[in-house]
């Protein structure tokens, strides 16, 4: 019988990070309460698939209502819901956004987008995760019950609606027991749930945490509900895993399958190579003068091999000038199709190689020159080059830039 993998969970504690495991499918267990704030910090990690939840103050919860039932339109309304609110998160730090669908009604949902903040350093573990979700996705509570707990050192409070999590957030509070304020600041949240129509109602409350309990009598009374204490439940893994997946770990994985594909090829050539070696050993062993002639004729392709080699290599220096989709017009007509239609905004000046771009312009205003470099980093004809778009400076009225963008095939030392 095969040992099932285990799986190593860390979430964020009270004062630090906690590392869970399990075997399986089976419930979550306690490994160790850490003292450690900073996932980097996280020592000796056990092997096994890590899964990880991300604490509230990295998030940002967004429920909203749909006047549609249609998955396909979910993405698109709640990206211009996010927008409308001024949150986007970074298009190049990973998959920073997830959706779930909380309730469902005929041409009508509730929605919860939740909006990952791009980890900083020392935000993630020693070594990268398998899966990402959450903690209040993970922690289960009853519907309609506000659940309050700590994480590092701040206190943290989730509504869930349906049996899903419908809101999250992370307070400013770091009292040692829920007080008059952190009841202040959770009403605030719930009022201005309910002015968007994301009315849910509330009628308990229960704090999670260690014991001793903490003193809840203030924070009852200012809240207005009946509040219980609790110890914090064991983590579940959420199903369906949420999509999040930070840059740096995506990239991580790029490298990993790439080493992985390298050692398979080297293995297979290692194969095919010992084969060959025991053919020639065998015909060697059968008959020698054989062996004599077919090294000759081996050695006779070497100097064969070195000038196709050199030929490979001279045609690749030319691939930048033969490949019509590196010509410099045909550049530009992609570059143009970036621009802002009737902004005002005019290039001044483009030095354009299949290598690197240097676009000179100005603009009436702002805007248009800050749409032109994200369209730039948007657009698909020019996902080869890598941009480099410093902040456009104002002189004389008009908003003047430089924008400068440098191929991957581009190698200076050619």
């Amino acid at each position: 019988m095969s040992k099932t993998n285990e799986q190593i969970l860390i979430i964020p504690g009270e004062i630090g990070w906690e590392i869970w495991h399990r075997q399986g499918s089976g419930p979550f267990a306690l490994r160790e309460a850490t003292e450690v704030a900073h996932a980097a910090d996280i020592p000796g990690l056990p092997a096994g698939d890590l899964l990880m939840c991300f604490p509230v103050k990295a998030v940002t919860a967004l429920p909203m209502k749909v006047a549609s039932d249609d998955d396909a339109l979910f993405e698109d309304l709640a990206t211009l819901h996010a927008e409308r609110l001024g949150l986007r998160p970074d298009p190049m730090a990973g998959q920073l956004t997830d959706l779930f669908v909380i309730e469902r009604r005929e041409e009508s949902a509730t929605l919860l987008e939740v909006l990952l903040r791009a980890p900083r350093e020392g935000d993630m573990p020693p070594r990268g995760p398998k899966e990402f979700d959450i903690s209040p996705r993970a922690l289960d509570a009853e519907d309609h019950a506000l659940a309050v707990w700590r994480e590092f050192g701040r206190w943290v409070f989730a509504v869930r609606h349906s049996g899903k999590l419908i809101y999250c957030q992370a307070t400013a509070n770091d009292a040692e027991a829920p007080d008059a304020a952190l009841a202040r600041e959770i009403r605030l949240a719930l009022i201005q749930l309910e002015i968007q129509g994301m009315a849910t109602p509330v009628d308990s409350a229960v704090v999670w945490s260690p014991a001793p309990q903490p003193d809840t009598r203030e924070f009852a009374t200012a809240l207005g509900i009946p509040v219980s204490g609790a110890e914090r439940p064991a983590p579940v893994w959420p199903q369906p895993s949420s999509r999040l997946l930070p840059a740096d770990v995506r990239a991580a994985r790029r490298e990993a399958l790439k080493r992985r594909n390298l050692i398979a090829a080297a293995a297979a050539a290692a194969a095919v190579y010992l084969g060959v070696i025991g053919w020639f050993a065998f015909q060697v062993w059968s008959d020698s003068s054989e062996a004599r002639r077919l090294k000759a004729i081996a050695e006779s392709y070497g100097p064969g091999g070195e000038a196709v080699a050199i030929h490979n290599e001279k045609w690749d220096e030319l691939s930048l000038a033969l490949d019509l989709s590196h010509d410099p017009v045909d550049i530009l007509s992609r570059i143009h199709r970036s621009i802002p239609s009737n902004s005002g905004l005019r290039l001044t000046d483009a030095d354009i190689s299949a290598a690197q771009i240097t676009l000179q312009g100005e603009s009436p205003r702002f805007g248009p020159a800050q749409q032109f470099s994200l369209a730039l980093n948007r657009n698909n004809e020019l996902a080869a080059f890598s941009w480099e778009n410093p902040e456009p400076s104002e002189s004389d009225g008009r908003w003047r830039f430089v924008y400068t963008g440098t191929s991957a095939l581009y190698n200076p030392a050619r």
